[in-house]
């Protein structure tokens, strides 16, 4: 089995431009990660363009048997890729955190390898013939954030590679070295170009990537401003995009729940990795009559779940990734206190303490149109909105320009699904917030972005549609 510090020696070349790179639980020095530009983007995209022909001509069959070989790389270095995850982004080792992303990445990229996609006869009959093929799209840009900066890469690549595309992905700058990592060890077993990774700033090399020619399809993940930018910069080319941008969750409990029954999924939802993730859930509607028994309840919870340094195998929440993330979760809390909301747990970092350490935050009694309420934190902070009127609710939670996911809580599933047909969002849960599934399509409504991602539809999603007809 690979050890960290191994796979760590052999991620960054020697010679060039690099910046260090700090644990932030720890404040540690981890390692250097390299620093590219442009002309790095511009061989890489040639290196890709190259090898893309002779990718797409393997055919299915040997493309799905490189993707297996990929899979068993990331599983055979997974304890060493869950180490340098947790030393750079901050997630535990253990919950729903760094093992866990890296199982993720294993169990995407079969997933993409084994998902059949024949093709499709869409007429057969005395007026004609026709059939649906799906052809490769050419060169994938893919830019990855730092939440889950392994398994969303993975989400990018696997498909991408799978439809006989060649990829050029640029991790988030403050999760190089596990992208990195990522790669270099699929790269151990794939086709060299095939998988090509720069490591530039986003404000040069990222937007260069999306106004290249050369690529055919951006895939993003990362927030609704930024996405914005990347329409206008690919317009000219009308490159293909996938978007998957913010999102500020709303959950609704209806008056029929047992409080204490559904505390656990409600934490889950909203705390896991530490609140840093698009579809988390963000802002909880619980009805007047069970209020202050949720709210109760989920604090009971909250304060048993132990956050520290990742490496310390008890802990399953940890430090907010970056220092302007934990600003913004310390401003919005904050003006939550200042408006007289009640914070029932946490609220009180201590802000000399090292690493980037915010508590497990639930503040209640607080105003539907808080900044804390509307703003996406994404951060272990969890605004409780108290409502009376289902109508009234419904409205609320669609009101934001946001609608990646959304739950339902209620021991009424039929009702629960009515409630859901009402809610503008891409995903709706019933008694749960944010699970996913491989072949399970996902991504947003509104602002939250557009295309898909998983299953069938998320191949589909990195491929031409081309009709033979007769």
């Amino acid at each position: 089995m690979e050890s960290y510090e191994s796979l760590l020696a052999t991620i960054v070349p020697s010679g060039g431009e690099t910046r260090d790179v700090f644990d932030p639980a720890t404040g540690e020095l981890i390692g250097k990660a390299p620093v590219q530009d442009v002309a790095d983007l511009e061989a890489a995209i040639d290196r890709a363009e190259a090898a893309q022909v002779s990718w797409a001509a393997l055919g299915d069959d040997e493309r799905i048997a490189y993707l297996h070989k990929a899979a068993d790389a990331i599983e055979a270095s997974s304890e060493a890729l869950a180490e340098l995850l947790s030393r750079e982004q901050g997630k535990p080792l253990n919950g729903p955190n760094a093992r866990f992303e890296v199982g993720g990445c294993v169990a995407w990229t079969r997933t993409a390898a084994d998902t059949p996609l024949p093709v499709e006869v869409i007429i057969d009959d005395e007026s004609g013939y026709a059939e649906m093929h799906y052809r490769p799209l050419g060169v994938v840009g893919a830019i990855s954030p730092w939440n889950w900066p392994m398994m969303i890469s993975i989400w990018q690549i696997a498909p991408s590679l799978r439809m006989g595309n060649t990829v050029v992905i640029k991790p988030a700058e403050t999760t190089t070295l596990s992208v990195l990592a990522l790669v270099t060890v699929m790269n151990q077993v794939l086709p060299e170009g095939v998988l090509n990774i720069v490591t530039g700033p986003g404000r040069t090399v990222g937007d260069a990537l999306t106004r290249s020619p050369k690529i055919s399809k951006i895939m993003f993940t990362g927030s609704t401003p930024v996405g914005k930018r990347i329409i206008e910069a690919s317009a000219n080319n009308v490159t293909r995009l996938t978007l998957e941008l913010g999102g500020n969750d709303a959950g609704i409990v209806l008056p029929d729940v047992d409080p204490a029954a559904i505390a656990e999924g409600l934490f889950w939802g909203a705390f896991i990795n530490t609140g840093q993730t698009c579809a988390a859930l963000k802002r909880l509607y619980v009805h007047d009559s069970v209020y202050d028994q949720v709210v109760e309840e989920l604090a009971k919870f909250a304060a048993n779940v132990p956050m520290g340094v990742g490496l310390e195998e008890q802990n399953v929440l940890g430090p907010l990734q970056n220092r302007a993330q934990y600003e913004l979760v310390d401003r919005l809390v904050e003006s939550a206190k200042a408006s007289g909301a009640r914070v029932v747990l946490g609220g009180d970092p201590d802000h000399d303490a090292v690493g980037n350490f915010y508590p497990t935050t639930l503040v209640a009694d607080i105003d539907p149109h808080n900044d804390l309420v509307v703003e996406e934190q994404f951060g272990p902070a969890l605004p409780i909105i108290r409502y009376a009127d289902l109508d009234e609710v419904v409205k609320l939670a669609n009101e934001l320009e946001f609608g990646l996911g959304a739950s339902v809580w209620s021991n009424d599933r039929e009702q629960a699904k009515q409630i859901a047909a009402r809610l503008q969002a891409g995903t709706v849960w019933i008694n749960s917030h944010g699970g996913l599934h491989p072949m399970v399509p996902f991504g947003g409504a509104k602002q939250s972005g557009y295309g898909r991602e998983f299953g069938v539809e998320g191949l589909k999603a990195v491929a031409e549609p081309q009709v033979v007809s007769g």
